[in-house]
């Protein structure tokens, strides 16, 4: 059980980079280039690079060549689940807090 644990540990280290958590919502379902990545983050190819490998490593992504380009898509449509349950939590908490907020101005 502790192996599961480092793991899953593991995994979610690769998802605490801002960086990273774009690239995964750019490949939600689809294969990109990593041309079509420097293209839509507006990031150097070095730095795309950098975080696909980190990604791929931890068995995140999985790559593709064709021809001269590599492409890269999800290893696992679940990735995307737990990346938008995520997302709906930190809403529900920004949500939260600005309520939170316009009440302390109400008053």
């Amino acid at each position: 059980m502790k192996e599961l644990y480092k793991l899953h540990a593991d995994m979610c280290k690769v998802f605490s980079n801002s960086t990273r958590l774009e690239i995964l919502n750019l490949l939600r379902d689809k294969e990109l280039s990593v041309t079509e990545l420097i293209e839509k983050t507006k990031l150097s190819q070095a730095n795309i690079s950098q975080h696909l490998s980190i990604m791929k490593s931890k068995g995140i992504v999985t790559s593709n060549r064709k021809g001269k380009n590599i492409y890269y898509k999800l290893t696992n449509p679940k990735i995307v689940k737990a990346f938008d349950i995520i997302r709906e939590v930190l809403m529900d908490r920004l949500r939260k807090n600005s309520k939170i907020v316009e009440e302390l101005y109400v008053k």
